[in-house]
């Protein structure tokens, strides 16, 4: 009962705004970051329940977008779930109703110049072969978009409610797929259906996303994190090395470790200096003049298109 009450809060935190901050800035490279001060704690959440960890982000107004502050500190709290022997299950989500959105373009827009230390590692989200050990599942509600995407990807569970949305916003504004999604996408759905998404940046919604089993369980608006904590419920009951064991026996028959290794690295080396070219850009044409907002692929380079009316399909 101490269990369910604790869940309990904690999803109603889920669905109400953190807006209160304490964040400085500094400026690295030439670019305002936001500073943890005390905390930027504040901005990934962590709730311990028994041998299960919620781990939240926490930029509802800005739709949960990473920037390298928040993305470094997701990382390292991924990495103290994985060394804290009393947590078996993790749960990714998202507070203020949505997952991710993607990466902060406000904070890409400032870069002037290459500075790969920053980005496009965002910290060391990118560097990760798979962002833990242990079973994590992803409960997504509204936008989980570019970076967003690929962190579901990176989960072993996925759990997506009605209303929600996944796809590489990202190719419209030209930043590239750098944490894996080129790699996971096609071990999991297939290559026909993951190139499309890729290249098109195509939204794809809960029900299609279940009917080609990128989700593991669809469920109805406001209860994504309740079913993924039952989900993990159910895990922790078993056994935990022998689940363990058989977790990771199957991740290395799907993504053997030389094979994930090599297809990431191409992935970074072929794709990462397009950040600087064209993603950039991009970013500071969304933030100056509003060019891709709302989901819109048209009129955001030279060229417009002339067939508005296909822009439906993609949406």
């Amino acid at each position: 009962m101490h269990f369910l009450k604790r869940l309990s809060r904690i999803i109603d935190l889920h669905y109400k705004h953190h807006s209160r901050r304490c964040l400085t800035s500094k400026s690295y490279a030439g670019v305002k970051i936001e500073a943890e001060q005390d905390i930027s704690e504040k901005n990934v959440l962590v709730e311990h329940f028994e041998a299960i960890t919620l781990i939240g982000i926490n930029r509802p107004e800005s739709k949960n977008a990473l920037n390298v502050a928040t993305a470094q500190k997701l990382s390292d709290k991924l990495d103290e779930f994985e060394n804290d022997e009393n947590s078996v299950v993790g749960i990714l989500y998202g507070t203020g109703g949505n997952f991710c959105s993607g990466y902060d373009l406000k904070e890409i827009a400032q870069y002037n110049g290459k500075n790969e230390e920053v980005l496009p590692q965002f910290g060391s989200l990118a560097n990760k072969i798979e962002l833990c050990k242990k079973p994590l599942i992803a409960a997504i509600n509204g936008y989980a978009l570019g970076i967003g995407f690929e962190l579901a990807l990176m989960c072993d569970l996925r759990v997506m409610e009605k209303g929600a949305v996944l796809g590489f916003a990202n190719r419209r504004f030209g930043i590239p797929i750098l944490c894996g999604g080129t790699v996971r996408l096609p071990a999991l759905i297939g290559y026909s259906r993951a190139i499309e998404l890729i290249l098109t940046g195509r939204y794809i919604d809960a029900k299609e996303a279940h009917s080609c089993g990128l989700i593991n369980r669809l469920t109805e608006t406001g209860s994504v994190l309740g079913i993924a904590a039952n989900f993990a419920n159910s895990l922790v009951k078993f056994p935990r090395k022998t689940l363990l064991a058989d977790r990771a026996s199957a991740y290395f028959a799907t993504f053997s470790a030389k094979q994930l290794e090599e297809a990431v690295q191409f992935e970074k080396d072929n794709a990462s200096h397009l950040i600087f070219e064209e993603g950039v850009a991009g970013a500071k044409r969304f933030v100056t003049e509003g060019l891709g907002k709302h989901g819109k692929f048209y009129n955001i380079t030279e060229r417009k298109t002339k067939f508005k009316e296909l822009d439906k399909e993609f949406l």
